[in-house]
This record gives structure tokens, C-alpha cells and sequence, in this order.
């Protein structure tokens, strides 16, 4: 049997009466903040992970375009379509990285990759349809970081919430 005792000087919550000789009482509210934070610190944990991608992935393909003779802003006026491609996988595979360091299995990355995709093909459908002029990167993001807390939240369990 595992040893669940607590070390001397370390809080206890009360016994509760009628309960089990050894089992403390644990506040339902506190439970539940435990639980929010930790889906809270993983959502931020994804978004870091992503903005890393954006970053380094700037680095990388600033040369790249520079020797191509444009700058990333004219990329992403002249390619619209192969500039968002470009960012949605700079984002996605440090965060896919991020989730399996993390013990998350394939099928909650790929659940995850999906979310982060959708509102790039709506942003692009958008641009198809002559709605927009070309991807925002603001509202790419706007819209992804909801899409992703949706999917956490259809697995609550997968994200401790």
C-alpha cells in the first residue's frame, strides 16, 4: 500500500467526521481551481510553444524570401494562400512537439493540429470569396486560440480541466 502520509509541517485540510480514519476533507472550489489552472497552463503553454514557431519560423524564412527578392510582407500580399500555409505550420509542429513532450498521445495532436487549421481554411474561404484582402495574421490567431480551448474543452479530461 502506498504511504499517503503528509509530512510534518505541511498544511492539512480537517478530517472529515464520519469519513475514513486517515482521509481529509478537500474543498470542492479548490479542486476545481486546480483543475482550471492546469487547462489554463496548458492552453498558455500551446500558444508559447506557437509563438516560438512564428518566431523562429520568421528567422528561417526571411533569408529565404530576402534571396527571392521580397520581404515577408510582400510574401504575405503577393501569396496570401502560401503565407498563411507557411505560418499555420510554423505554429502547429512546435506545439505538436510541445503536446508529445507533454505525454499527450497522436490523436490529441492531431484534434489539436485540426483546431488550429479550420480558422486558417475560413480566413482563406473568406479571401476566395472576396470578403477579405488577404489572411490577417491577428485574426488568424484571434480565431485559433479559441478553436483550440473549444477542442480542449470536448476533452476535458485529456487536459485536466
Amino acid at each position: 500500500m502506498a504511504d499517503t502520509r503528509v509530512p510534518r509541517g505541511s498544511h492539512v485540510p480537517p478530517h472529515v467526521p464520519g469519513a475514513e480514519p486517515g482521509t481529509v476533507a478537500l474543498d470542492a472550489h479548490a479542486v476545481h481551481a486546480v483543475h482550471r489552472a492546469a487547462f489554463l497552463r496548458h492552453l498558455v503553454e500551446m500558444v508559447v510553444a506557437m509563438w516560438v514557431g512564428m518566431v523562429v519560423g520568421g528567422l528561417l524564412w526571411a533569408p529565404i524570401l530576402g534571396a527571392m527578392g521580397m520581404t515577408p510582407t510582400e510574401a504575405r500580399l503577393r501569396y496570401p494562400e502560401i503565407y498563411l500555409l507557411v505560418m499555420g505550420f510554423n505554429m502547429t509542429v512546435p506545439m505538436v512537439a510541445w503536446m508529445r513532450h507533454r505525454g499527450h498521445g497522436w490523436r490529441a495532436c492531431f484534434e489539436m493540429t485540426a483546431a488550429m487549421v479550420l480558422p486558417g481554411i475560413l480566413i482563406l474561404a473568406a479571401y476566395w470569396l472576396g470578403v477579405s484582402d488577404g489572411p490577417a495574421c491577428g485574426l488568424y490567431c484571434g480565431l485559433m486560440i479559441p478553436a483550440m480551448a473549444v477542442a480542449m474543452l470536448f476533452r476535458r479530461d485529456e487536459y485536466g480541466l
